[in-house]
């Protein structure tokens, strides 16, 4: 049923003329937002139009999202589509919903809630030829097939196997409307590491929308994961360099309305027996092809003057794409030199021993980089070599500057060079990427022409740049904390230009994949103190962004390297960094057994502010596991080792703990001085997470009391914060909070809106026990509005997800949502059961809620339970 709000227009023209504003405002065309957004084209246009007169709600969030707007901005957006849709079962249930907005074509529409992947690469400039290869993939369309139809591309490095696979994804993306899927598999990569079965499905689970707390335990498990969601969906997915047959056949879909590409170096002659792949072996171009790639890049008329030398540059490239690229962009730069004098050069170098089992075409290749590295000057030809030890792809002008040892404007402009060069790829402001090759080739260059000691004093420059840059920023961006991460000693290579706190969050974001990469990369070549440093300088950032992989990766390496060095107290910091990861998914049995392994080695050390957070840790952990009277205890315990300590920022966050610990409980004086404590000197030490927390707990504290105005001036200025902080788990507890305070005032749309908005993004985040609290929410609006079958459906979930991630109190919160449904059904056997689960949990958690729920056990028996019902229960959150 669609509802209509108030004071606003009944047309779609208004929003289609704010729509076309913005999207051109972000300079993002039709097709662009459509990939951004999940929706198709056509939808997109008809809002324009003003053809669609109602959008769709989630419609909204999803332009909301591509065009990125926030605040004000986002909500007169929003509000400015006229008619709005009132939450419905579809809008609020990813499990079972499907997309009303999905593109053309045939097959079935994708799930709501669920991510639509678009995770192609970007266009080759420039791409020239290969029609009859392009026709031959077309095919795959036609092909019904038993499985998902594959074809694998085979050729020699440099051939353009990437680069033809990537041109025809995205000519027939839009015949895929559930998404495309790609993975480069690196099965040739110069570290001899190939991508892992567990590594490119994540990488699939991740297109699709999976956080990291839904992932399945196994291998096995997430395998069946992906191949679930892709059962039935009109999806193409890319497998990129593979190594063999047996990399692939894992990443396989099976669906027989999906597509998937492989390309490889191999022919994989074993996918055409086992699961009828069509090979295609990709051959240099065609002279006429090369010619026209030349003429694209050099131009015409210089061609059309030396035509006999154009003939012998071609084929002295063996009209591989990559090395003719290489070539153009040299002539590009040097117009006053004679074509003949490159052609000579490029047929006078040595073979690229590499490859040298691949046969002539290879030794073309290696005359092509070779002319081209020896045409640099020295500053560049160092940087391209010392790049090559990079650990990962991607560059900006401070790494290379701390592995050349030189400023970072000269290392800008020796990029800049080797971008010209075509040996390098800007890939946006400041960042530039190496292709495979080209890093292979670099490495090479780097073992011959550095000595071991110049290449290791070049990677321990890096790791310390990393260190020093991260260590900047998260003084900027968390400086009441800064007495708790590890001393540096000033920094030899120049850091980035961080102006304050928004600057500082912006550069970890930006750096956050190349960060997680250095320090796994140190705690497995052998630099242990700066994995564990990385894993103490970064815990907070990792933590608040709820970026559990990625933490879970830095700190499993730490903990490797300390106990291979022999670092307790590193070790001990990893195995606390990893009990807090588990404990923010729910997972409060793993994290307590991390945090008892760490307890006594802090205490073998002396470390007693990190026994204090341990104790702090734990108390949580056992509260929420259902130990109240031992919870307050250990509490007691953190609060007064912070106080000797004279640590106020400990001091302060162990207040709010106990505020929450009495909130839980339902002793809202005492939580409230706690709290008030708590947000005094937090605001005194300048610890805005501690504040955000304090604050969201004296809001909580007033929904209850019924307060409601006061508490949504609480959360509103929580949300605020949260957002500047980048506090995603604030964000979304505020969210779902709000929602509450607009249910309790019935106003319902408004009440789903904000938990919808709580949903999205704890699916983002990975947070299953919050997605709990959203579905739990949610599944009360549905009560309050009559909607019993929606409200069923919405608690059901929530006690799924609250199941999963160990979390009592969604459980029973789960089980008293459905005790409600099911008595204003009539269904009392079903009531009485619900309710008699949810009277069990509460009573473990020595929350409030369980007298109610008793007295609605003593009703349904009496048949009065339907005039007692409320709606929902008024809960905190550990913040």
């Amino acid at each position: 049923m669609r509802e209509v709000m108030p004071g606003m227009s009944d047309d779609g023209e208004e929003f289609g003329i704010r729509l076309r504003a913005c999207r051109r405002s972000t300079g993002l065309s039709q097709q662009e937002l459509a990939r951004k957004s999940g929706l198709s084209i056509r939808t997109i246009s008809d809002l324009e139009r003003g053809r669609t007169r109602w959008p769709y709600r989630d419609s909204l969030y999803r332009l909301a999202d591509a065009l990125e707007l926030a605040g004000q901005e986002r909500a007169e957006f929003v509000g400015s589509a006229g008619r709005r849709v009132a939450p419905a079962a579809a809008d609020l249930d990813p499990s079972d919903a499907q997309s009303r907005d999905a593109g053309p074509g045939p097959g079935p529409s994708r799930p709501r809630g669920r991510v639509v992947p678009r995770q192609l690469p970007m266009l080759v400039p420039g791409f020239t030829g290969r029609r009859d290869q392009l026709a031959v993939l077309s095919e795959l369309l036609e092909d019904p097939g038993g499985t998902a139809v594959i074809t694998a591309i085979g050729g020699t490095a440099g051939v353009g196997k990437t680069a033809l696979a990537v041109q025809w994804a995205h000519q027939v993306a839009v015949l895929f409307p559930d998404g495309q899927l790609y993975v480069n598999l690196r099965g040739f990569d110069q570290s001899g590491a190939p991508v892992t079965t567990a590594e490119a499905v994540r990488v699939f689970l991740d297109g699709l929308g999976v956080a990291a707390a839904e992932l399945p335990a196994t291998q096995e498990g997430q395998l069946g994961l992906y191949r679930s969601l892709m059962a039935g969906k009109r999806m193409l997915v890319v497998l990129d360099n593979a190594r063999d047959a047996a990399q692939v056949r894992p990443l396989l879909p099976g669906s027989v309305t999906s597509r998937v590409v492989v390309t490889s170096r191999n022919q994989l002659t074993g996918l055409a027996v086992r699961e009828a792949a069509r090979l295609m072996m990709l051959d240099v171009l065609s002279g006429a092809e090369a010619l026209q790639l030349l003429r694209n890049r050099i131009g015409a008329q210089r061609l059309a003057a030396e035509p006999d030398s154009v003939a012998r540059l071609i084929e002295s490239c063996a009209r591989l794409p990559l090395a003719l690229c290489v070539i153009a962009a040299r002539a590009s730069m040097t117009p006053d030199l004679p074509l003949a004098r490159i052609a000579s050069d490029v047929a006078g170098k040595n073979r690229l021993d590499a490859f040298a089992d691949e046969g002539d075409l290879a030794s073309d290749v290696r005359a092509a980089l070779s002319w081209s590295y020896v045409r640099l000057e020295p500053a560049a030809a160092l940087a391209f070599r010392l790049a090559g030890l990079h650990p990962t792809p991607r560059l900006d002008r401070f790494s290379v500057a701390a592995l050349t040892g030189t400023a970072a404007d000269q290392a800008g402009h020796q990029l800049d060079a080797l971008a010209s060069a075509f040996l390098m790829q800007r890939v946006g402001e400041d960042r530039y990427e190496m292709h495979d090759l080209l890093r292979s080739y670099a490495a090479e260059l780097a073992a011959d022409l550095e000595t071991p000691q110049a290449r290791q004093a070049a990677l321990t420059r890096l790791l310390d740049f990393y260190l020093q840059a991260s260590a900047l920023a998260m003084d900027l961006a968390y400086p009441a904390e800064r007495h708790r991460r590890p001393k540096l000693a000033p920094s030899a290579s120049e850091l980035p230009a961080l102006a304050g706190e928004a600057d500082a969050l912006a550069w970890l974001d930006a750096e956050r994949a190349s960060l997680v990469a250095i320090a796994v990369y140190a705690a497995e070549q052998s630099w242990p103190s700066h994995a564990i440093r990385f894993s103490a300088m970064l815990h907070r950032y990792l933590d608040t962004a709820a970026q559990f992989a990625d933490g879970i990766a830095v700190y499993d390496g730490a903990l490797r390297a300390a106990r291979a060095c022999g670092d307790a107290a590193g070790e001990a910091m990893a195995l606390v960094n990893l009990g807090g990861v588990e404990l923010r998914q729910g997972r409060y049995q793993s994290g307590t057994s991390y945090y008892s392994q760490a307890l006594p080695l802090l205490r073998q050390e002396g470390n007693q502010p990190g026994e204090a957070r341990v104790l702090a840790n734990l108390g949580l952990a056992r509260l929420l596991h259902g130990s109240p009277e031992q919870a307050v205890e250990v509490l007691n315990r953190s609060l007064a080792l912070y106080s000797t300590l004279g640590d106020r920022v400990g001091e302060a966050r162990a207040l709010g703990n106990l505020g929450f610990a009495a909130l839980r409980q339902g002793r809202y004086s005492q939580a409230s001085d706690y709290l008030r404590r708590s947000l005094d000197l937090s605001r005194q030490t300048g610890d805005k997470g501690g504040e955000v927390r304090a604050l969201a707990n004296l809001g909580e504290i007033e929904l209850n009391r019924g307060n409601y105005r006061q508490a949504a001036g609480n959360f509103g200025e929580v949300l605020i914060l949260s957002r500047l902080l980048g506090d995603r788990i604030s964000e979304a507890d505020t969210l779902a909070s709000l929602g509450l305070a607009e249910l309790r005032q019935e106003r319902y749309i408004e009440a789903a809106d904000y938990l919808q908005q709580a949903l999205v993004l704890c699916r983002k985040t990975g947070d299953i026990a919050r997605q709990a609290l959203a579905h739990n929410g949610l599944g009360e609006v549905h009560l309050a509005a009559g909607r019993l079958t929606d409200a069923r459906g919405q608690h059901a979930v929530a006690l799924s997800l609250a199941n999963r991630a160990e979390e009592k109190y969604e459980q029973a919160r789960a089980h008293d949502g459905l005790a409600s449904v099911y008595a204003a059904s009539g269904a009392e056997a079903q009531a009485r059961r619900h309710w008699q689960e949810a009277l069990t949990r509460y009573s473990e958690l020595g929350a409030p809620q369980a007298e109610q729920v008793r007295e609605r056990l003593e009703a349904v028996r009496g048949n009065k339970v339907r005039a007692q019902l409320t709606t929902g229960n008024l809960i905190g959150r550990p913040r």
